[in-house]
């Protein structure tokens, strides 16, 4: 038994069919492909596969057979995987997370910032709500993140990167998606969709801007990611107050809408643990900070 046994059993069971396997996954004759799958079964002597019109299903000895095949030819990947590690001098890794959906707008940034020096590092990269991040950061299992300034954390440190806009998002075909712009004091009147304790800093915005608005809201339902939001405002036909960058997502069944006046702001920021004494880190650091010298100098 070879490994391409294993690999052409594989590509069978996960097709269904041994034609298909044979043209787009395996790339080779059909007939020479059976041929193959016949000698497996013959070493093993037992069938694997029923054949029929329809294409080929598993019999009970293949279902259970197929689960170690899976199995053998994963450990000879990761057995490969870790032998090229092995001949390849170690780089150091550099953990970069992100705010969900602001690798949107800041991955490219970072690499940019980064520059030659990724040749000499392994950068990761990790999309988590703002307290995660926040708490990969202390636990060092991430170097830097794109997040909201995080309270609870006098270990970390922050440089602002941006500043955001809230806007209002409303499913597509909302009475208020007719409207340029939509006074705040008419979501009072719906189904309003909040911010959970998860994403504090957004919470608190928002609070504190219909409070400045006279308005006390109660949500009737609060989420701490965007997919949910968008999921929550397309089925319970609610609206949501969100940072623009939500913006990038909107499915065709979400619309959003600026407010009118002056909207409320939250801050985007790069945190990083103050005690984290990683070159990458210093050098990333020196960058960013030039570069905001010189943006606030335009």
């Amino acid at each position: 038994m070879e490994l391409r046994h294993l690999r052409y059993f594989i590509a069978v069971a996960e097709e269904g069919s041994l034609t298909v396997a044979a043209e787009r996954r395996l790339h080779t004759a059909q007939p020479s492909l059976s041929r193959q799958i016949r000698d497996l079964e013959q070493e093993l002597g037992v069938a694997l596969l029923l054949r029929s019109a329809r294409g080929v299903e598993l019999t009970e000895a293949g279902k259970v057979f197929l689960d170690h095949a899976r199995l053998a030819v994963a450990q000879v990947e990761a057995g490969r995987e870790a032998a090229r590690r092995a001949a390849r001098p170690l780089k150091p890794i550099f953990a970069v997370g992100f705010l969900s959906g602001q690798e949107v707008n800041w991955l490219a940034e970072t690499t940019r910032l980064l520059g030659a020096e990724l040749r000499n590092i392994e950068m990761t990269v990790s999309s988590e709500n703002s307290p995660e991040l926040a708490d990969g950061l202390s636990a060092g299992r991430l170097d830097i993140a794109f997040l909201r300034h995080e309270p609870n954390h006098p270990e970390l440190d922050y440089i602002t990167v941006g500043t955001e806009h809230f806007v209002v998002l409303m499913p597509s075909d909302h009475r208020l998606a007719h409207q340029e712009k939509v006074d705040v004091r008419e979501l009072a009147k719906e189904t309003f969709i909040g911010g959970s304790n998860l994403a504090g800093p957004m919470r608190q915005a928002i609070e504190d801007y219909l409070a400045a608005n006279g308005l006390t809201i109660e949500p009737a339902h609060r989420v701490h990611n965007l997919t949910m939001a968008m999921s929550l405002i397309a089925s319970t036909r609610g609206v949501a107050l969100l940072p623009a960058y939500a913006e990038n997502f909107l499915p065709w069944s979400v619309t959003s809408r600026p407010l009118k006046g002056e909207p409320p702001t939250i801050d985007l920021a790069v945190g990083y643990k103050r005690s984290n004494n990683s070159p990458t880190l210093a050098l990333f650091l020196s960058r960013l900070k030039q570069q905001a010298k010189a943006t606030a100098g335009r």
